[in-house]
C-alpha cells in the first residue's frame, strides 16, 4: 500500500488531535464537576491503590469509653449476683460478705425445692403473656385508626401516648386510689348494678393488675405498629386500591407483611416488660404482695429485704435473668443482622 506525503501528513494530524483530547479530557471532566483536575500518577513506580476506610482501619480505643461503661454496669454487677447467689449471705454475714460461707447451689436448690419461685415464674410468665396478647389488637387498631390524616389527629396521637409516658409510680399510685373499696371504680360500677368488691387484695387482684398493666402497656405497641405503617409506599396502597382489594384483604396480604418485623419486636419487649415490671405490682399492692400477684421481681425484694436472704435472692435473680433471656435468644435467633461489604446492615429473616 502507498501513501503519499498529503495521506501521511494528514494521518498525523488527527493522531495528534486524538492525543491532545485524550490529555483534555479528564481536565474538561473536573471542570464540568466544578472541582480541579486530578494529578497524573507518575510515570515511573508501582501504580497507586486507592485504599478504602472501612470498620476495620477505625482505632479501637475508640471503643473503650463504651466497653468501660459497660463493664461497669453490666459486667460487674452480673458476677457479683453470680458470686452472692452461691454464698449464705445474710444479714449476720452481710458486714463481711466476702468471707460469708460458700455453699455452692444450695440457694438455687432451695430456691426451687422451698420457696414459691416456680409459683411466682407461673404468674409473672402467665399474666404477661395476658397482657401481650391483648395489648396487640388494641395497639395495632389504634394505629391503624390514626395512620391517615384527619382533622385532630395530633390530639389524638398524643393523648394515646399519655399511659406510657406517665411514670409507673404515678400510675400504681391513681390506680390504687381509684380500685380502693369506696373509689371511683367501684363507684362506676355501682351504676351498672355490678359490685365491684375487693380489687387490690384476694382473687381480683390478679385481673386488677393486668387490667392496670393493659392499660400503660399498649402505647408502646402502638408506637413501633405506627413506625412500620410509615414505611409501607404508598404505591402499594394504590397498586391494591387499582385492583380493587377490599379492606380485610388490603389489611392481610398488603399491610401485615410490613409490619412482620415491628410487631414481632413489640410483642417480645412488651413481654420482657411485663415479666420485669417491679414498680407497677409495688406501688399498686404494697408489701407483702396477695399471693396472686406475688410476681418473680416482687419474690426477689421480699427474700432480699424483708427476710435478708440476700444469698437467696440472688439466686432468684439469676434464675429470673435466665428466664428473660430465653425469648430474647429466640427473637436474636429468628432476626439476624447481615453486615454487607458496603458498611451498611441488612435484617435476614
Amino acid at each position: 500500500m502507498v501513501t503519499t506525503p498529503e495521506a501521511r501528513t494528514r494521518a498525523d494530524a488527527l493522531a495528534a488531535n486524538a492525543a491532545a483530547s485524550a490529555d483534555a479530557t479528564p481536565a474538561r471532566t473536573a471542570a464540568r464537576r466544578g472541582g480541579h483536575p486530578a494529578p497524573s500518577s507518575p510515570p515511573t513506580g508501582r501504580p497507586r491503590r486507592a485504599r478504602k476506610i472501612g470498620e476495620r482501619d477505625r482505632p479501637l480505643w475508640m471503643l473503650a469509653p463504651g466497653g468501660i461503661l459497660m463493664v461497669v454496669v453490666i459486667l460487674v454487677p452480673l458476677v457479683l449476683g453470680l458470686v452472692i447467689s452461691l454464698m449464705d449471705l445474710d444479714q449476720y454475714t452481710l458486714r463481711q460478705w466476702i468471707s460469708a460461707p460458700f455453699i455452692g447451689i444450695s440457694n438455687y436448690v432451695e430456691a426451687l425445692t422451698k420457696s414459691t419461685l416456680i409459683q411466682s415464674i407461673g404468674i409473672s410468665v402467665g399474666y404477661a403473656v395476658l397482657v401481650t396478647l391483648i395489648c396487640l389488637p388494641i395497639g395495632v387498631a389504634a394505629a391503624l385508626a390514626t395512620q391517615n390524616r384527619f382533622r385532630g389527629r395530633g390530639l389524638v396521637r398524643s393523648l394515646f401516648l399519655v399511659p406510657y409516658v406517665l411514670p409507673t409510680f404515678v400510675v400504681g399510685t391513681v390506680w390504687r386510689t381509684m380500685l380502693q373499696p369506696d373509689g371511683v371504680g367501684n363507684a362506676m360500677l355501682k351504676n351498672f348494678g355490678i359490685d365491684g368488691g375487693l380489687w387490690l387484695n384476694g382473687p381480683q387482684s390478679y385481673w386488677a393488675l393486668v387490667f392496670v398493666q393493659i392499660w400503660a402497656s399498649w402505647p408502646f405497641i402502638y408506637l413501633l405498629v405506627l413506625s412500620g405503617l410509615q414505611s409501607v409506599d404508598s404505591e402499594v396502597h394504590e397498586a391494591s386500591a387499582l385492583d380493587g382489594a377490599g379492606w380485610w384483604t388490603k389489611l392481610r396480604y398488603v399491610i401485615l407483611p410490613y409490619l412482620k418485623g415491628p410487631i414481632t419486636l413489640a410483642l417480645i419487649i412488651s413481654f420482657l416488660h411485663s415479666v420485669n415490671n417491679f414498680t407497677l405490682p409495688f406501688v399498686l399492692f404494697g408489701i407483702p404482695a396477695p399471693a396472686d400477684v406475688n410476681v418473680l421481681p416482687v419474690l426477689t425484694y421480699i427474700t432480699g429485704f424483708q427476710n435478708f436472704r440476700f444469698g437467696l435472692s440472688a439466686a432468684m435473680a439469676v434464675i429470673s435473668l435466665i428466664l428473660i433471656a430465653i425469648p430474647l435468644f429466640i427473637y436474636l435467633r429468628a432476626v439476624k443482622l447481615d453486615t454487607g461489604e458496603d458498611g451498611g446492615s441488612r435484617v435476614r429473616k
